[in-house]
């Protein structure tokens, strides 16, 4: 069987973090892995690639078309599909990914034949070495069958990928000035559980590491020179994290590291921590969230603002970069804003980003500030970090706009661009991270002056 594996093109949103990360599409990467033993499989991403669909189809001439999804993609995956059909009405089309996960019914098209609730290794060989019959399949549901099966649950299993299936765009995987930068997983799940958060949903609130041979293929098949870790705290576990380290140094591994760390891994695994930088560590994403220790409460976070502080003087002493994400709250006034700048200022990251709290459809606060929605549950392109989605409840939404505004032209132009991230990053990832900030305030401008 001859299956294409896409990622749809790039959503433009206002400025996060994400917009200086580019990931490889590892969850498509994975499936690559598993179908290619038995089938004629190639990968399309979409979000690097000219090339037009149509005549990718043409050349390629697929009998099933997968497409992978972030909760922003509905649209762009159903146009996709609805190519697909048009163009030949005989290939099956297969959507998995994130927001098939959270919320499979938004793909419940006449475009789309399959929806992957959840992935794993056993379903993949099931639904296409049975050439694609319509019995049932866990986790899969089937547009001939109304869609069977949409209150089973399951999580997606991690797989080990095969990178060479996007050697021809592997070039374009970056994460800041870290370029070509590919990305793993080492665990999965968070038992920290904040309020605001998908991933522990996604993932499952149990952190399970994976095995330890699966890890080592994975590090020994990475030619990149930067890896990034994609689990939920890196430092979670201090048995999972000084394990890993084992193997780094057992390997004799000479990469750059980037994770994701929480605030209270840090302050709790020193040592790990200091060792993870003799091992190559670069930088840390850390959520620091809030100036407020009533919001971080709220938020369920386990660490408080002076945990924070503590946080980033050790991580200042150690070496290690940090590039800090915030939420600002609907709540905010303008004073709020005043103090948030100035709590940043403090904290003084290499890189931060701030964006308005977001109650995505499948988190608690959805139901919490259901009435103060601006958006549809539909709107899937409006439900991004970085656009303001609860209508402020101490201003007008323009000019709650006016200080998101200031506050990123303040963290952009002037916090981000020190000497030290100069030195660090170079002229080009500065001017990338310029004009990112320009991008983004052109947005909220046009935003502010629309509401």
């Amino acid at each position: 069987m001859k299956i294409l594996l896409v990622r749809p093109p790039r959503i433009k949103q206002a400025v996060t973090l994400s917009d200086f990360m580019y990931s490889e599409p590892l969850g498509i990467e994975m499936l690559y892995a598993v179908l290619e033993k038995n089938h004629q499989v190639e990968i399309f991403d979409m979000m690097c690639d000219a090339q037009p669909l149509q005549e990718k189809l043409i050349a390629f001439r697929p009998e099933v078309v997968g497409i992978t999804s972030l909760c922003i993609d509905v649209k762009a995956v159903i146009k996709i599909a609805k190519e697909i059909k048009n163009h030949d009405q005989s290939i099956h089309t297969v959507v998995g990914g994130t927001q098939a996960l959270l919320n499979p019914s938004s793909f419940f098209d006449d475009a789309i034949d399959y929806v992957f609730k959840f992935t794993t290794e056993e379903n993949i060989n099931a639904f296409y070495d049975s050439n694609i019959l319509d019995f049932e399949i866990p986790g899969v549901l089937n547009r001939n069958n109304g869609y069977k099966g949409l209150e089973l649950s399951g999580t997606n299993e991690y797989i080990l990928p095969n990178r060479d299936s996007t050697a021809k765009y592997r070039q374009h995987y970056s994460y800041f000035g870290y370029k070509p930068a590919a990305i793993m997983q080492i665990s999965q799940g968070c038992s920290k559980a904040c309020m605001f958060c998908l991933r522990w949903r996604i993932e499952g609130h149990e952190e399970v590491e994976f095995d330890h041979e699966v890890i080592k293929q994975d590090l020994l098949t990475i030619k990149e020179d930067t890896i990034m870790l994609y689990d939920n705290d890196i430092l979670g576990s201090r048995e999972r994290i000084d394990g890993f380290l084992d193997l780094v140094e057992s390997l004799n591994l000479k990469k750059n590291f980037i994770a994701y760390a929480s605030v209270e891994g840090i302050l709790s695994n020193v040592e790990s921590l200091k060792r993870f930088k003799s091992l190559g560590l670069k930088a840390l994403l850390v959520g620091y969230e809030t100036f407020s220790e009533k919001e971080m409460a709220y938020y369920t976070k386990k660490a408080t603002t002076a945990d924070n502080q503590k946080a980033a003087e050790l991580l200042k002493e150690i070496g290690i970069d940090v590039w800090a994400s915030f939420m600002a709250h609907p709540d905010w006034t303008k004073e709020d804003f005043k103090a948030f700048r100035k709590y940043v200022k403090q904290l003084s990251p290499q890189i931060s980003s701030v964006s308005p709290l977001t109650p995505f459809p499948n988190l608690p606060l959805y139901k919490t500030y259901k009435d103060r929605l601006i958006f549809d549950i539909t709107d899937y392109e409006k439900w991004s970090f970085g656009q303001v989605s609860i209508r402020p409840g101490k201003m007008s939404l323009r000019a709650y706009y006016f200080q998101m505004l200031v506050t990123n032209l303040y963290i952009n132009l002037s916090l981000n661009q020190s000497t030290e991230m100069l030195k660090r990053f170079g002229l080009s990832s500065m001017y990338r991270l310029s004009v990112g900030s320009i991008k983004a305030s052109v947005r909220y401008i046009k935003l502010m002056l629309n509401n």
